[in-house]
């Protein structure tokens, strides 16, 4: 952040930003993948220093107040953050009504949150979570302080400051939970955590954007629209968060906190790599498809080329985490985490689909249609909860599989409604990704078939350590040429080195 921060004005003009903008987006994506590959460093080490100083008991207690606790305090950064980067034009004003509106909401769920506790002990039967609960209701105002200034970052592509802010979140809260954990406090290490990220990313964020908040705007209308645009696309996101979450809550319920707590370790470490890679790329994508949406015929070339960027990412990546992770968990957390190492080779098998579907929100935002986003999101959450409530009969790891099963039927159908304004069809989908499975499946079939034939005649950690090395090696060794194989040619390869090269950071008002 060595650049001045404009004044703050600067901040809603960027006609500037029209020209140039694929070498914008790229570098933009360069500054926030090397940032969120130190996050996710820093992320995976402090989940292994955590994960061996506390139980899965603690996890999992923490576990059932954050599922409902994160649902209300995503308001900001999933509603009142995206009606400022969509928009063509915004002023001071609106920005600021914004800024009043979500602090105001963010207030009142707060009260309601501190008020349903008794309903939440009731409901889990975990008297513990009642005073963890009053705790963490405060991240719920405080991590929406700086939503707007996130917004406005976004908006002007200077995705280097806003990742540097939340790096510094993630190291700061992690710091002080270990040494919370060393020191004996249990979950309220965890508890702490989670309170301390929101504070420090706020103060970050308003030190990185030198927007100040004035008096809400005269403009009615604008507001009116503005804020249905926030609520819809809350709502939306409200749907989508409790299709992820009605897992947990459930295993929580029926199942407790100990079982609780394996699965959301598992289910943590799966897709902790995939979001790192994927929520990122929202921004930077948001802030680009948003600009083509006049343009059906380039959006949807732009959006493809993304898809299959990301198919040739996440395919192999979910073979070898699906080859190697029940040894890998065993590996770095103890051997008390072996019930989510199996967990986690369930959870495996969705990374792929669930990077790619994914995307299918970038499409309904960047075209301004979180109304059809909602009304999928109505489809989908039902779909989740009939596979989760069926897999729970058979206990965590049939809610895991059933959670991998759900994301395979809902892939297709999601990406192709998304994409009817734009005219994408299913052939373009499979056009740019079938090739990539099929190498995927070839490559862990191949791998499995090897690995499973190391024993342990020198013992289970230099069997569990040679197997997840030659299932790193020959997997992804098997992928690439499946892929020049299948393509006839190292071109997708080489345009994933044509992609990086263009994302090498230069000087730009990107910082």
């Amino acid at each position: 952040m060595r650049s001045p921060s404009p004044a703050p004005r600067d901040y809603f003009n960027n006609d500037h930003l029209k020209s140039g903008l694929r070498t914008r987006a790229m570098q933009g994506a360069s500054f926030t993948l090397i940032a969120q590959i130190c996050s996710f460093s820093v992320q995976t080490v402090g989940t292994i220093i955590l994960a061996r100083l506390l139980t899965p008991h603690d996890f999992g207690l923490v576990t059932m107040v954050l599922s409902l606790s994160l649902l209300l305090q995503s308001i900001g950064v999933n509603g009142f953050l995206q009606v400022v980067i969509q928009r063509d034009e915004i002023n001071h004003g609106q920005v600021s009504t914004l800024f009043w509106m979500n602090a105001g909401v963010s207030g009142v769920l707060m009260l309601v949150f501190i008020a349903i506790a008794p309903l939440i002990v009731w409901f889990y039967k975990e008297p513990a979570i009642k005073h963890i609960i009053w705790i963490m209701s405060f991240t719920i105002p405080i991590g929406n302080l700086a939503t707007q200034h996130q917004a406005l970052l976004f908006r002007n592509m200077q995705f280097f400051r806003a990742a540097v802010c939340e790096i510094i979140s993630s190291i700061c809260s992690l710091g002080i939970s270990i040494v919370l954990a060393f020191q004996g406090f249990g979950y309220w290490a965890l508890v702490i955590k989670w309170l301390t990220a929101p504070i420090i990313l706020s103060a970050t964020l308003w030190f990185a954007c030198r927007w100040r908040p004035s008096l809400p705007s005269k403009d009615a209308a604008g507001s009116i629209s503005m804020l249905k645009f926030a609520f819809s696309t809350y709502g939306t996101w409200c749907l989508g968060y409790m299709g992820k979450s009605i897992d947990k809550i459930l295993i929580g319920r029926f199942l407790g906190s100990q079982p609780l707590g394996h699965y959301d370790r598992a289910y943590h470490l799966s897709l902790m790599l995939p979001n790192q890679l994927v929520s990122p790329l929202t921004n930077v994508a948001m802030a680009t498809l948003s600009r083509l949406s006049q343009d059906e015929e380039k959006l949807r070339s732009t959006y493809l080329s993304i898809l299959s960027t990301i198919a040739f990412v996440g395919v192999p990546l979910s073979a070898v985490l699906t080859l190697v992770g029940k040894d890998l968990i065993v590996l770095l957390l103890g051997s008390h985490w072996q019930k989510a190492g199996e967990l986690f080779t369930a959870f495996g098998f969705s990374i792929a689909v669930f990077m790619l579907y994914m995307t299918h929100g970038w499409i309904h935002l960047s075209l301004g249609t979180p109304h059809r986003w909602l009304k999928w999101s109505v489809i989908a959450l039902m779909v989740k909860a009939s596979f989760i409530i069926g897999g729970l009969q058979f206990g965590i790891t049939g809610v895991a599989i059933a959670y991998t099963a759900s994301y395979y039927l809902l892939m297709g159908p999601g990406l192709i409604y998304a994409g009817m304004p734009m005219g994408l069809r299913l052939y373009h989908i499979l056009a740019v990704t079938w090739r990539y499975f099929v190498a995927g499946l070839v490559s862990g079939l191949l791998s499995w078939i090897v690995v499973s034939h190391v024993d342990d005649r020198f013992g289970v950690f230099v069997q569990m350590t040679t197997r997840t090395t030659l299932s790193l090696v020959l997997s992804l060794s098997t992928y690439l040429l499946m892929v020049i194989l299948l393509y006839g040619s190292v071109r997708p390869i080489m345009r994933l080195f044509d992609i990086m090269r263009e994302m090498i950071p230069r000087r730009s008002g990107l910082l």
